[in-house]
């Protein structure tokens, strides 16, 4: 029997409490906010790689789940968005993004909410859910996540994830021996928990320390994420894979390219990324 969400409180808060310090550290850091301030008409490289994709956002009612301190927040209103609101577990991601959004003069809504009870936390409904990149292993189960979605989104609405991809998540950190994969593939009830006084981005020298290391991670194959979404009521318009990350997991054996990084060798070899779009269908009475 699978457990819910709800029976996983003290992993939650364990997240929690390392997303705070890693708000802190991100932003002592720099994260791109100052560029974002200093010019208006800015997007992060993470967000612009997918404007085609999004459209026009303008006169829609857009929501950023799992938004961390905003940066791609404000990129969606600067794509035009008429309503825009961010969703965050950390409630000092939350505080920051809302200085953030001040100083780049971008008016959005900030919530403080579990992504699972995002239907309950905010009103109303969506033209566009958003969320990006590496989001997911932060979520021990998928098929609820894709009915929240579901549940925000009006008839027509869309989804667009790009995350990690999940093969990549398979492989051990250390690299001294090539890409072995030692990590699941597939959705556990079981976490893997880690504890480290790090992040994904290198600290300032006086960016404040990490001291709630622990965190929890789940990793969810494709066929379920696909799955989570389809039983949810969305049709799939698209999906794709690609042979770049935002980041670098394995310096040793990766290469920056423009803005993103891929293997030095052979970087066909595995997947880092996917992207999909999703939509409610038209007509679609669904349930919150």
């Amino acid at each position: 029997m699978t457990s819910s969400p709800a029976d996983r409180a003290d992993l939650f808060a364990d997240n929690r409490a390392n997303w705070d310090d890693r708000a802190a550290l991100h932003e002592a850091s720099g994260y791109g906010i100052d560029e974002l301030v200093a010019d208006p008409a800015r997007i992060s490289p993470e967000l612009a790689q997918d404007t085609e994709r999004l459209g026009d956002l303008r006169e829609l009612d857009v929501i950023h789940l799992q938004c961390h301190l905003g940066t791609d927040t404000v990129g969606l209103t600067r794509l035009g968005a008429r309503r825009m609101v961010g969703v965050d577990l950390s409630g000092e991601s939350v505080r920051r993004a809302r200085g953030i959004a001040r100083r780049c003069r971008a008016e959005i809504e900030y919530v403080e909410a579990n992504v699972y009870d995002a239907r309950e936390a905010v009103d109303g409904d969506f033209d566009l859910v958003y969320t990006s990149i590496g989001v997911l292993c932060w979520l021990p189960d998928v098929a609820a996540w894709a009915r929240v979605i579901a549940s925000l989104l009006r008839p027509g609405g869309r989804v667009l994830v790009r995350d990690d991809h999940p093969m990549s998540m398979t492989i051990d950190e250390d690299t001294s021996h090539g890409l072995r994969v030692t990590q699941p593939y597939f959705q556990r009830e079981a976490p893997l928990t880690w504890d480290e006084a790090s992040s994904y981005i290198e600290a300032a020298d006086d960016a404040p320390e990490i001291t709630h290391g622990v965190s929890h991670q789940w990793n969810h194959s494709i066929g379920e994420i696909l799955t989570a979404l389809l039983e949810a009521g969305l049709v799939l318009d698209s999906f794709e894979e690609t042979p770049y990350a935002a980041w670098m997991p394995w310096p040793d054996l990766m290469v920056a390219d423009g803005d993103r990084y891929r293997l030095a060798e052979e970087p066909d070899r595995m997947p880092l990324q996917f992207v999909l779009i999703a939509h409610r269908p038209e007509g679609d009475a669904g349930s919150a």
